[in-house]
């Protein structure tokens, strides 16, 4: 077994991970990143998840997060507006070349592949060592990237796994004690079903795709109303990817796959069991897909790596949406994401000294998937440029660090965090800013000679707004995007003056006339409001009618154009340019002005 020693190892090439290891080596520490599989990226990547949700609005779209955006725009051919799910999609292999050149332009930063932790070393109360089959190696900060937190198991770390009842948190969307213990239901799911996304062709009307096994089970029982509410063209556009590719990854009768989930902790042979079992029912679900629309479909199997587990077509590794969560600092509980009574943001975290301690920032509805039935949730979404988007909240530093561990930080879904409020703090662009925040954290650490959990959050939010790469929000406000030039500073304000926060979420007078011009759009177009209304907006265009509705489809994620779509009038000409998505159908505008 090697042995090695390093300022900040990072366990697990997930999506935190990645995000942690880049983040802690451009700011200059020595790191190692080791995972388990030959992508970067995790649930954005390797998992297959290629149309990530939350944090789509451009204020929101900072940090490295806001950088992998703008460097998939430049390298995805055919664009990123395909599908209707998300605002962004993309080739999973193009997402994992992307962190891949990131990684390799970074000396000071070492990517091992193929390797899994099988033991953590411990001193006491402190964090050590981690032992993988061939190497041993030791840091003086290590980071847990891992999708289900397996340096927190092995190195004995207090943390939770499953449902707590509404009595510890007074969550509002939590069951009480006598219901969890009375419903077999919570001990049957755990956590949130996981999916082991597959991935499907369109190789033309006149093709012939191989033949995709039929499964063991009645696949017509199973997935036939997985489309019945869109008709299954419009199903299928929900998770198209560039070059005709399409992602499922479908909740509703589909192939999430939440049965036996305890066997995710369990012996590698468990975890293998449950592994064939998943593959065996996505596979099940693109059989009957096939079946249903025809051999013009079939497996994309150039898609991932051929060693992958399921082969080609299918992710290296499973979308978990749940993971083993610490026990920290700070607990993230339903409360905390939720916007304040007869607001649209979530309150900023403090500690206290009263001092704001966020570090992150999401804003996706709390989502939760479960075999058998869906759990009422508090709601937390607004309509915003046209569209439905979800309101914003923050992740404070505290529950990075775990109550009573020294030498380690958690960075992806196994922060502390109560199983209701992972539904949203679980999103890929909330989790590769918590690993942001993660890596930033372990730098200055190493830099300053302290134990996390001694770190100044001051200090850490700092860093995190001025970095020279990727300058991450701490604060979310609907209008500052991070190409304002007061965005900065503002951003400090709101630190340091968190009872001027904005209840509504945007500052008061911001000046949007400051915000750079855009450049050319690949979509432009002149015609006349047919709609404007609490339903949406909708421009004139000879093209497209959905049913009796006249009409194109305009959203946004531009504050400066959402004030102008706020005006708009029935009978107002205007002329727009943005991003045409013909699976929305819609206009992502950039640009929209009055036309006389």
């Amino acid at each position: 077994m090697e042995q090695q020693r390093t300022e900040v190892l990072v366990v697990g090439a997930g999506v935190g991970g990645t995000a942690a290891a880049l983040q802690a080596a451009r700011r200059g520490a020595e790191v190692l990143l080791v995972g388990e599989g030959p992508w970067l990226g995790g649930m954005l990547t390797s998992a297959g998840v290629a149309v990530p949700d939350g944090n789509e609005l451009a204020a929101f779209r900072t940090g490295i997060w806001g950088q992998f955006v703008r460097s998939l725009q430049a390298q995805q051919p055919g664009g990123l507006d395909q599908s209707w799910v998300s605002c962004f999609c993309y080739e999973p292999k193009v997402g994992a070349q992307v962190f891949a050149d990131w990684v390799a332009a970074l000396p000071n930063l070492t990517w091992i592949s193929g390797q899994k932790a099988i033991a953590v070393e411990r001193a006491g109360q402190q964090i050590t060592a981690v032992q993988f089959p061939d190497y041993r190696i030791e840091a003086q900060i290590i980071i847990d990237g891992t999708e289900l937190g397996d340096v927190i198991a092995l190195g004995n770390v207090p943390h939770r796994w499953g449902w707590e009842a509404k009595e510890l948190w007074n969550e509002p969307s939590a069951p009480p004690q006598a219901e969890l213990e009375a419903d077999p239901f919570f001990e049957r799911y755990p956590v949130q079903s996981p999916t082991w996304v597959v991935i499907l062709q369109d190789f033309g009307p006149d093709a012939k795709a191989p033949l995709i096994p039929e499964p063991e089970f009645d696949a017509e029982a199973t997935f036939a109303k997985a489309w019945e509410r869109f008709g299954a063209e419009k199903f299928l556009d929900y998770g198209r990817l560039p070059g005709d590719r399409f992602m499922l990854n479908w909740p509703i009768h589909g192939n999430d796959y939440g049965f036996g989930l305890d066997r995710l902790l369990s012996q590698p042979l468990d975890w293998e069991a449950w592994a064939k079992e998943a593959i065996a029912y996505s596979q099940g679900f693109a059989h009957y897909i096939q079946k249903k629309m025809g051999r013009r479909y079939g497996l994309a199997t150039d898609t991932f790596p051929s060693q992958a587990i399921g082969g080609g077509a299918y992710g290296l590794h499973p979308y978990y949406r749940e993971s083993r969560r610490i026990k920290g600092l700070a607990t993230v509980v339903e409360q905390d994401i939720l916007p304040q009574p007869e607001g649209l943001v979530a309150a900023l975290p403090r500690n206290e000294q009263g001092q704001v301690t966020s570090i992150a920032i999401g804003n996706y509805p709390n989502d939760h998937h479960y075999p058998e039935r869906e759990i009422p949730l508090a709601p937390k979404a607004r309509r915003w440029g046209g569209r439905w988007t979800g309101t914003p909240f923050t992740i404070p530093y505290g529950a990075l660090v775990p109550e009573s561990v020294d030498g380690l930080l958690a960075c992806e879904k196994n922060i502390s965090v109560s199983h209701m409020a992972n539904g949203a703090t679980r999103l890929q662009p909330t989790v590769l800013g918590i690993g942001q925040a993660a890596g930033m954290a372990a730098a200055l650490c190493v830099e300053l000679g302290c134990e996390a959990r001694s770190l100044p959050v001051r200090k850490l939010q700092e860093a995190l707004l001025n970095d020279s790469q990727a300058p991450l929000a701490v604060v979310p406000l609907y209008n500052l995007t991070p190409d304002h030039p007061d965005w900065n500073q503002l951003q400090k304000h709101y630190l340091e003056h968190p009872e001027q926060y904005p209840s509504d979420g945007e500052h008061p007078s911001l000046d949007l006339a400051k915000l750079p011009s855009p450049q050319a759009m690949p979509f432009e177009h002149a015609g006349v409001i047919v709609q404007a209304d609490e339903r949406g907006y909708r421009i004139e265009h000879p093209k497209f009618k959905q049913g009796e509705v006249e009409g194109l489809p305009l959203i946004t994620l531009r504050p400066e154009v959402e004030v102008v779509m706020r005006e708009l009038v029935v009978g107002q000409r205007v002329a727009i340019a943005g991003y045409l998505n013909p699976s929305g159908p819609w206009v992502r505008l950039a640009q929209l002005q009055y036309l006389e």
